[in-house]
């Protein structure tokens, strides 16, 4: 049986490659400053007692801070997984470009690409609900981070359990093959590429909604816990032992968890 991850892949033009990591790059880029300026933003709040004195009272939310909530995610998902995205987004290009060179033509990269972003748009509003669940039942602080231990728990337990399972490895498996994964589900026009970034935006999110979650553990505004998943993400669709250091990270994720249920036990 032939190796996915090793089917041969077509050429792309060093210039078309420059162009496209340059554009991905700036957005995500921008997504990067966006970030910095509102973890800044917090922490002059936290320092000057604002973070404590809203701790104290539990208030609704307005529409604004609904749209305020989506927007802070939706922006961080960009930054965070447009990166992940690059080799397969230059593999659709390399394939764009040879279809056209033999009278096909087909959809640009961008119709590729929006589809992708569309996915984690939506997963940004499902990451607003829970937060806003979260934080109406009094189990987020400020900063963003869970002031629960056992939901600390089990956001880790929860992460490690799936870096285990048949599901993440399948979604996995996809992420790190491009070559295959294109010619499984090309098709043409605009709605074709649409489709096929939906598609890997799909198995994207599969492998990544779990590790979404630490970020309450972590801290959602925390840039070093931001960049610590985006690196994690990277190193598994991109490394050789990316499916064994998942397995590993599972495990570790199981451990840290349960040391902190023992902890509350203990403590």
């Amino acid at each position: 049986m032939t190796d996915r991850t090793t089917l041969p892949l077509p050429a792309l033009p060093r210039r078309d490659r420059i162009a496209i990591l340059t554009a991905l790059g700036g957005v995500s880029a921008l997504a990067w400053v966006y970030l910095v300026v509102m973890a800044a933003r917090m922490e002059t709040m936290d320092s000057g007692g604002m973070a404590l004195a809203a701790m104290l009272e539990v208030r609704p939310w307005a529409g604004v801070d609904f749209a305020l909530t989506f927007l802070m995610w939706a922006v961080m998902m960009i930054g965070m997984m447009v990166p992940t995205a690059m080799p397969m987004t230059l593999v659709y290009a390399a394939v764009a470009r040879k279809a056209a060179g033999q009278g096909t033509p087909i959809a640009s990269t961008s119709a590729f690409v929006a589809g992708y972003v569309a996915i984690w748009t939506l997963f940004s509003v499902g990451a607003t609900a829970v937060q806003w669940a979260l934080d109406q039942a009094a189990l987020l602080s400020p900063m963003m981070v869970t002031t629960s231990p056992v939901v600390g728990a089990a956001l880790l337990i929860s992460a490690g359990v799936y870096q285990l399972t048949p599901y993440k490895d399948a979604c996995l498996e996809h992420c790190r093959s491009p070559a295959y994964f294109i010619s499984e589900h090309f098709r043409l026009g605009h709605g074709g590429a649409f489709r096929l970034g939906l598609l890997h935006g799909g198995f994207c999110l599969g492998c990544c909604w779990a590790l979404m979650g630490l970020l309450f553990f972590g801290g959602v505004m925390s840039l070093l816990w931001i960049a610590a998943i985006t690196v994690f993400v990277l190193a598994e669709k991109l490394l050789p032992i990316g499916l064994a250091g998942g397995r590993a990270a599972g495990v570790g994720l199981l451990a840290a968890g349960f040391a902190v249920l023992l902890g509350l036990r203990f403590g």
